[in-house]
Order: structure tokens, then C-alpha cells, then sequence
């Protein structure tokens, strides 16, 4: 009964079987063709695909490169120059972002001078160049930015680390030199004692091509050779592999990090000049007392003594009331940059007119005094200038005991112009007063004797802090 009902239910059907049978058969017919059609020819298939891709390759490289040619042309092309100084900020020449190179703000890192580098993320990755040597006009020579794949056409690039200092004042006289140069200095000692491959430098943008050679046997007792970039190679522009740009002189450097300076330099300027002071402020005499070398250190021309043999009798004559006190009196023109060194180093008391030569202070200990003389008319005419030394004295730690402004004079014949008054009175002598002198001279080396005793305790600390100071 089973069997009929499914042969009559086929019978009826007989079309759909059929189709379905159809359909199965064709299905695994062509799946057989595939397989066999894959076997036959995939090899030159895959061969063609290749091929195809390496072509398409070739061209989209060729394509790239022509791209990469064509903007880096561009890129060139783009490299625009500007005047190095700029004008319009003449009455804020040495503030904010000054007048030199006045496009770009400084970066500011804590305690530290504010300054440029190149390249960094301030500058976009870009190199600094310049272009032009006018040592007259500042407005002449420029400066760009520049990505060191795509510099301008005949650009020289100069390898390493550049120094570039821009100063209002100039870098010939030892206490501006000395201010435009500390944080430079600072910064090599914060960043591994990076040392310069060359150094640039401008005053108002204009192009200098030396430092005084005091400044410069400073720079090379720390740095070693020092070499003044001249951009004497042609007409072209000039970019730095790296450079760092100091335009504020100290700036916003701190009292810590600017005796940190001084101590290295002091440090590495004995070393040069083959000086061991080990010891040297705890000497004392047969008879136990302290030696004190007290050091009158003269100039000649103008702001010198009028009588300095009646000024050298007087320090003389106090400094034989202290036992173990010794004075010597120097002509700071006679002495090279090493006597000075020395000069300075063996003195625990300097005494000198106001002038650039006081900036030796340096090379004493730190705790050492300074007395400073002036002419008639600087106290009232010469501005906050005059007080170079007491600022000297704050950075490279040591005692400015006062100064004396001579009163007795020929009088300003238009004393209501005070920058005319200044520059009549500017480079006076200095005269004297005996009792003024006897009384100053005799207070500071008293001072100075109890301070080296009290000194002598803790001399081995002192030793300690010593060994530091040359850690570059």
C-alpha cells in the first residue's frame, strides 16, 4: 500500500524529480571545470597578476617621486627671507621677542636664559639660515626657516652645533662679552656639555667677526677652539645643522644658575692657565695668622687715580696694621689673560676704578670683596649703569663693599642735559680723599681676617664644592 502511494506521488511529480536531478548533476559538473581550469592555468594567471601590479607599481613610484621633486621645489621656492633686525621694534629692541629675528617668541625653560633653537617643535622641525655679512646695517642681512630636504638653492649647510649671539651692547668689552656669553654657557652645561662647532656673532643684527681676546680665551679655556663664523664662502645663504640663539644677554637666567657659571669658568680658567689654588684660603704666616692679599689693580687713561701713588700709600699703610696682610699694585693694560687669571686668583681683596677690567673679579674665590671708585658726576648722571660691578659681583658670588663717587670736579656746564653731563664727566680721574680711604680700606680687610678664620673650619666643604665646579 506504502510502495503505491509513492510510485503514484513520483508519477505526479515526475517533472519536479527530474528537475532536481538536473540541477545536482550540472552543479558538480562545474565545480569539476573550475577545479580543472584552476589547475591548468593558474600559474600563468598568477604570473599575469603580478606583472600587472609591478607595472602599476613602476608608474605610481614614478608618479611619487615627480610628486616629491615638485614639492620640494615648491618648498623652495617658499623659503622667504626677512631682515634680521626689524624696525619696528626698535623701542623694545631687547625685550619679548625683540628685534632680532622678531618673528619668532622665545622658548622658556625654568631658571633659564630665554632663547631659540633650531630645528625644534617651535620651529616646525626647520633650520635656521642666514643670509648677508654687512657689518654696518643690520636691515641688510636676513634670516628664514627652512626644512633641511628642501634648503634654498646654493644654501651651505654648516654641520653641528652653532652658537649665535645677539647683543645690544658688544662682545669686545669684558663685562657685556662676559653678559652675552654666561647663558650660553649655562645652557651647554644643562644640556651634557654640548660644545659649539662655530660661533656667530651680531651686535644690533650687524655681523662681528671676533670677540675681545679676553672673552675669547675665557670661551676657549671651556669650550676649547673657538671659531668666529665669518660667512666668507660666498653671496649665499647659510643654515645650521643646530643652532641656539641667545638675545637677551643674562635674561631671565636665576642668581643660582649664574653662579653655577661663574664657578665653571673660574674653575676652567685656572685650569688653563695651569693654576692650583688648593689651599689658598686657609694659608696663614709663621705666627699663625691669616694671609690677606690685598690687590690694587690700576688703569691708565681715563677713570684712573689722579695720584695713584698717594691711593697706593694709603692701602699700604693699612694693610701693614693687619699682620699677614700683603698688598700689590698692578697695571691691568700690562697683564696678559693668564696674569690676570693669577693676579686674581691669589687676591682676597680687589680695589680698582670703576672699568671693564673689574670683571677679573671672576677669577677669585667666591667671598671675595670688591671696592669700586668713581669719577666726579657718575653718581648723578650715569644711570643704572654705573652699578655693572655690584651686578658682577651678585653673579659670580663675591662681596661688593661699597663704592666711593669722587665729589670735587670741574661742575657739567649744562646741567640740565644729563646725558650730556654723563658724557663730559664719563672719562674723568678719580681723586682722593685720605681719611674716607684709611677708614674703608681698613674696615674691609678687618672684615676679610675674621672671615678667613671663621673659614678655616669649613675649608674641607668649601674643597668639596670646588671639585664640582669643573664638571664640564
Amino acid at each position: 500500500m506504502e510502495m503505491e502511494e509513492h510510485l503514484k506521488s513520483c508519477t505526479q511529480s515526475k517533472s519536479k524529480c527530474l528537475s532536481k536531478k538536473f540541477i545536482g548533476v550540472f552543479v558538480s559538473s562545474l565545480f569539476l571545470v573550475i577545479i580543472l581550469f584552476h589547475i591548468q592555468y593558474s600559474s600563468p594567471f598568477e604570473f599575469s597578476l603580478s606583472a600587472r601590479s609591478q607595472r602599476w607599481g613602476l608608474l605610481s613610484q614614478e608618479n611619487y617621486s615627480g610628486v616629491i621633486e615638485t614639492m620640494t621645489e615648491e618648498l623652495k621656492k617658499s623659503v622667504t627671507f626677512l631682515p634680521l633686525v626689524d624696525l619696528r621694534f626698535r623701542d623694545t629692541a631687547t625685550t619679548g621677542h625683540t628685534w632680532f629675528i622678531s618673528s619668532l617668541n622665545d622658548t622658556l625653560e625654568e631658571n633659564e636664559a630665554e632663547h631659540l633653537y633650531f630645528p625644534s617643535k617651535a620651529s616646525d622641525g626647520r633650520l635656521l639660515c642666514f643670509k648677508g655679512r654687512d657689518n654696518r646695517d643690520g636691515t641688510k642681512n636676513s634670516y628664514a626657516l627652512a626644512w633641511q630636504g628642501s634648503l634654498p638653492d646654493s644654501a651651505i649647510l654648516l654641520e653641528g652645533l652653532t652658537f649665535v649671539s645677539d647683543t645690544y651692547y658688544n662682545h669686545d668689552n669684558l663685562w657685556h662679552g662676559i653678559c652675552a656669553m654666561t647663558p650660553l654657557v649655562g645652557w651647554s652645561m644643562k644640556n651634557e656639555c654640548l660644545k659649539p662647532a662655530r660661533w656667530v656673532l651680531f651686535h644690533w643684527g650687524e655681523l662681528r667677526l671676533r670677540m675681545g681676546s679676553w672673552l675669547q680665551q675665557l670661551m676657549q679655556a671651556n669650550f676649547g677652539e673657538v671659531k668666529v663664523e665669518g660667512f666668507d664662502r660666498g653671496d649665499v645663504p647659510y643654515c645650521f645643522e643646530k643652532a641656539i640663539v641667545m638675545r637677551h644677554d643674562l635674561g631671565q637666567m636665576t642668581q643660582e644658575n649664574k653662579l653655577k657659571v661663574s664657578d665653571l669658568l673660574r674653575c676652567k680658567a685656572r685650569s688653563y692657565c695651569r693654576l692650583n689654588p688648593s689651599g689658598k684660603g686657609t694659608e696663614i704666616n709663621e705666627r699663625g695668622f691669616p694671609i690677606i692679599r690685598l690687590t690694587l689693580l690700576m688703569r691708565r687713561g681715563s677713570r684712573s687715580f689722579k695720584n695713584a701713588t698717594a691711593v697706593s700709600d694709603i692701602f699700604a699703610k693699612e694693610c701693614a696694621r693687619v699682620e699677614g696682610c700683603f698688598l700689590q699694585v698692578v697695571q691691568s693694560e700690562d697683564l696678559s689673560f693668564c696674569d690676570q687669571v693669577k693676579v686674581l686668583t691669589n687676591t682676597d681683596i680687589v680695589a680698582s676704578p670703576h672699568g671693564a677690567q673689574l670683571t677679573n673679579m671672576l677669577f677669585m674665590d667666591r667671598g671675595s670683596s670688591v671696592m669700586e671708585f668713581f669719577p666726579k658726576g657718575w653718581l648723578e648722571n650715569a644711570g643704572p649703569g654705573q652699578y655693572a660691578h655690584h651686578w658682577m659681583a651678585d653673579q659670580s658670588g663675591m662681596k661688593h663693599q661699597g663704592a666711593w663717587w669722587d665729589p670735587i670736579g670741574v661742575e657739567c656746564p649744562s646741567p640740565q642735559d644729563r646725558l650730556h653731563c654723563f658724557l663730559f664727566h664719563k672719562d674723568g680721574m678719580v681723586g682722593h680723599n685720605e681719611t674716607y680711604f684709611a677708614e674703608w680700606a681698613g674696615r674691609v680687610i678687618d672684615q676679610v681676617r675674621l672671615s678667613k678664620v671663621e673659614r678655616a673650619s669649613v675649608d674641607q666643604e668649601k674643597q668639596q664644592h670646588d671639585s664640582k665646579a669643573c664638571a664640564c
